[in-house]
């Protein structure tokens, strides 16, 4: 397992949670997605979510638009199937 604290917090949006600063990263391996550890604007709650539930924030003069989020199988599901 790794954790890296990320500096300078990177702003992004959590599905069902809203938008905030993740400050973390968790790396539990190859297996897992990986975890990000993300302080929420309009509640003040921390969440640890899923890499397919964070999506970076909308940044206009970057370019970046926000795209809907995709349809992603859980791992666990992937690998029985393969199985």
């Amino acid at each position: 397992m790794t954790f890296k604290q990320l500096n300078p917090t990177i702003p992004v949006s959590v599905d069902g949670k809203g938008s905030g600063f993740a400050f973390a990263v968790i790396d539990y391996g190859q297996e897992h997605h990986l975890i990000w550890v993300v302080a929420i604007d309009g509640t003040g709650e921390i969440w640890s979510a899923p890499n397919p539930k964070v999506r970076v924030q909308s940044n206009w003069t970057m370019g970046r638009k926000i795209a809907p989020p995709a349809k992603v199988e859980p791992l666990r599901t992937a690998a029985a199937a393969t199985g």
